[in-house]
C-alpha cells in the first residue's frame, strides 16, 4: 500500500481535456554533467490521485508512421502510464466506457524525449499511438497483465471519433487494419462507467 506523499513536488499535473486523463511533466535537474528526472514515483502520484500500481512495462519501438492502436483489455483493464524516452509519437486516449458522458471522445498529446511529458490514461479507455519521428522509443506502465486472449480494439480511423492522426496512411499490423468500428461492437465488448 503507498502511503500519502507530504509533497507532490517534482510532478505538474496537467488537464488532457478529457475527464480521468492527465499528463505528467517532472521536474528535471541539470547541470555541467547532463540531466535527472524522476519518472515515476509512487507516493507522489498517489498524491495527484492517481492510485494505479503499476505490474508490468512495455517498451516499442516504430519507424515514422507506424501507428499501433488502439487497444484495450475488458476483463483485465490496464490503466497505463506512456512516455517516449527517443523520438516522439502523437499518444491518443479514447473514452470508451459505456454510459460515460465522455463516450467517444478523445484526447490527443506529442510525447517526445525532448519535453519528457508522460500521459495517464485510466483503465476502461482504448489507447493507441502514431510514430512522428523517424523512430521512436516508446514506453509504458500497466497497471495489469497483457492477456492475449482479452485483447480489444477499435478501428484508428472510425470515422464516428474523428481522431486526427494527420497521417492518412500509417503503416499498421494486419491485426489493427482490421479492427472493428466502435458502433460495430457489442455492449459486453465494452467496459462500463463507474461514477465516483
Amino acid at each position: 500500500m503507498t502511503k500519502p506523499y507530504a509533497s507532490n513536488e517534482g510532478f505538474e499535473k496537467i488537464d488532457a481535456g478529457l475527464e480521468g486523463v492527465v499528463l505528467l511533466r517532472p521536474r528535471v535537474f541539470r547541470d555541467a554533467r547532463g540531466q535527472f528526472f524522476e519518472s515515476y514515483h509512487g507516493a507522489k502520484f498517489a498524491g495527484l490521485g492517481i492510485h494505479d500500481q503499476f505490474v508490468q512495462d512495455n517498451q516499442s519501438q516504430s519507424m515514422r508512421g507506424t501507428l499501433r492502436g488502439l487497444h484495450y483489455q475488458l476483463k483485465h483493464p490496464q490503466a497505463k502510464l506512456c512516455r517516449a524516452v527517443q523520438g516522439e509519437v502523437l499518444d491518443v486516449a479514447v473514452d470508451i466506457r459505456l454510459g460515460s458522458p465522455n463516450f467517444g471522445k478523445w484526447t490527443g498529446v506529442v510525447l517526445s524525449a525532448e519535453n519528457r511529458l508522460q500521459i495517464y490514461i485510466p483503465a476502461g479507455f482504448a489507447h493507441g499511438f502514431l510514430a512522428l519521428s523517424e523512430s521512436a522509443e516508446f514506453l509504458y506502465k500497466c497497471s495489469d497483465f497483457y492477456d492475449r486472449d482479452d485483447e480489444h480494439g477499435i478501428r484508428w480511423n472510425d470515422p464516428t471519433l474523428g481522431i486526427q492522426w494527420n497521417e492518412a496512411s500509417p503503416l499498421l499490423s494486419a491485426k489493427d487494419s482490421a479492427l472493428p468500428l466502435l458502433a460495430e461492437l457489442p455492449a459486453e465488448f465494452l467496459p462500463r462507467y463507474e461514477a465516483d
